[in-house]
Parts: C-alpha cells; sequence; structure tokens
C-alpha cells in the first residue's frame, strides 16, 4: 500500500520523539498498588492516572484526577503517558496487566516505549489474549509494523489501524485505560430524584389509574397514568394473540469478535 500520508505537507507531520512527549500536560499512570496492600490501604491503585505536578528526584509529586489531593509517589511506581496512548518505560508484562484491568475492552491499546533502550516502540493490544507488534523505524524515521506499510508518524499509524486491522488482530478501539477515568463532578443540568411516599396500590381507584386530568395532588404521577391507560388500551385488543406472534419473531443476537488477518502480523518482542 505504500506510506500512508494524512492530509497536509510533509512539513505539518509529527515525526520527532521530543514533539510527541510535548504540548500537553504531563500524566502518568500508576503502575502498582503504592503503598503495598500489605504495608497499608494504599493511596493509588494500579492503572489509576494522575496529573504530574513536580519532579523530585526519586520522588513525583501528583494530583488525583479524581479527588484533587495532592501526594507523593516514587517514580518507580507510576509512567508518563503522552496523548493518552504513549506509555514511557513499561515493560510487556505490566502492559498486559494493565490492558487487562476492568473497562479495557476488545481492541484497548497502548504504544509502549521500551525501559531498556530509548526509542523502541512497541503495540500492545487487548484481544483474546494480549497482542504484542514490533513497531520498526526506517533510516528516514518513519514507523512500520509491516513493512509494506510506513507512517511519518506513530500518530498516523494509530489513526490507520484504528480504521483498518490491515494484519493486527482487530482494529484499535481505545486508549488503555481511557474508560477508567472517573468523571470530575456530575453533569450540571442533571434533574433532581425526588421520592414519593409509599402506598398500597390495592387501595388506588382504578378511575385515577386510566384519568389523564386528575387532580395535581393524586398519588399517582401523570407519566404514570398515561403509560397505564396506554397500556390497557392496548391489551384489550387480541393482546394474548399479539403477544405470541411477538414471541414467533424474535430473534437471538450473536456478538463476534473480528477476525481481520489474525496472525498475519505479530512481530512478538521480549521488551
Amino acid at each position: 500500500m505504500g506510506n500512508l500520508m494524512r492530509g497536509g505537507s510533509s512539513t505539518d507531520k509529527v515525526n520527532t520523539d521530543s514533539s510527541l512527549k510535548g504540548s500537553e500536560d504531563d500524566m502518568v499512570v500508576v503502575l502498582q498498588d503504592y503503598p503495598l496492600p500489605e504495608i497499608s490501604e494504599p493511596i493509588y491503585r494500579m492503572g489509576e492516572k494522575l496529573r504530574l505536578i513536580a519532579q523530585e528526584a526519586y520522588w513525583w509529586r501528583v494530583r488525583s484526577i479524581q479527588t484533587q489531593k495532592e501526594n507523593y509517589i516514587p517514580n518507580s511506581h507510576v509512567a508518563k503517558v503522552f496523548h493518552g496512548w504513549l506509555f514511557e518505560s513499561v515493560e510487556r508484562q505490566k502492559a498486559e496487566e494493565l490492558l487487562c484491568l476492568p473497562g479495557n475492552r476488545v481492541g484497548s491499546f497502548l504504544v509502549r516505549e521500551s525501559a531498556r533502550e530509548r526509542g523502541l516502540y512497541s503495540l500492545s493490544v487487548k484481544h483474546r489474549i494480549v497482542k504484542h507488534y514490533r513497531i520498526f523505524r526506517l533510516d528516514n524515521s518513519w514507523y512500520y509494523i509491516s513493512p509494506r506499510l510506513t507512517f511519518q508518524c506513530l500518530e498516523d499509524m494509530i489513526n490507520h489501524y484504528s480504521d483498518f486491522a490491515d494484519g493486527l488482530c482487530c482494529a484499535l478501539t481505545s486508549p488503555c485505560l481511557s474508560g477508567m477515568t472517573p468523571p470530575s463532578d456530575a453533569s450540571p443540568g442533571a434533574p433532581p430524584v425526588v421520592m414519593r411516599r409509599n402506598f398500597d396500590w390495592k387501595k388506588i381507584d382504578r378511575r385515577q389509574l386510566v384519568s389523564t386530568d386528575s387532580p395535581g395532588d393524586n398519588m399517582v404521577s401523570y407519566g404514570v397514568r398515561n403509560s397505564i391507560a396506554a397500556y390497557l388500551s392496548f391489551s384489550g385488543n387480541d393482546s394474548a394473540q399479539t403477544r405470541a406472534e411477538s414471541r414467533k419473531k424474535k430473534r437471538k443476537s450473536v456478538y463476534a469478535l473480528p477476525e481481520n488477518g489474525l496472525g498475519n502480523i505479530d512481530y512478538d518482542d521480549d521488551f
């Protein structure tokens, strides 16, 4: 398929490691519970995302996205994350542990940089198992997983494999842990929940249930009365026969995992 270029000139493309890791606030992900559960109740759990406030030698000051509270954590317990999917210095086994956390679905992925050698990348994808693909780099700094398809930058590669599996185990769906970040606060327009007093349904006059013009202090809400009236009207017209015919028309839904070229590319690595 040759080199893939997404709109814009080549000068607009990002093709250096330094530019990949700039232009956004520093985010880190917790790689293991801290402190360990056998020591005390953990302050931070594996997979939790934190905002990096300051790097102070071995200890980093971080802020919880969920609680907004600040604290310190050893830098060995966290990894920087860029663009939501580029994880710095994460080993293969730790990538599998992160992708297997609840909230990640089929197609969840991350690109991890080798902890042993900077500039070496792998793509890890959750499928039936976690699959790993070595990302190679040409002399001109273009990237590829399959030699037949090269990309000027990692963003282009992720964009392409999000649209097409193209030899991977499946298309990429969402960055690892993206579904695990809790909302900062409740939606401002959420209506209040009002609890109605308990009452005995047996003591309700049937005329109150089907009437749509009852007084506002009726024990049954206007919406419920409308629904009941509509149901009673519908159920009076050969309801038994209608329900029987409806049951015959039901069909089972079956979800099958994609098989897009499974095994066509599998550059498994050891770092």
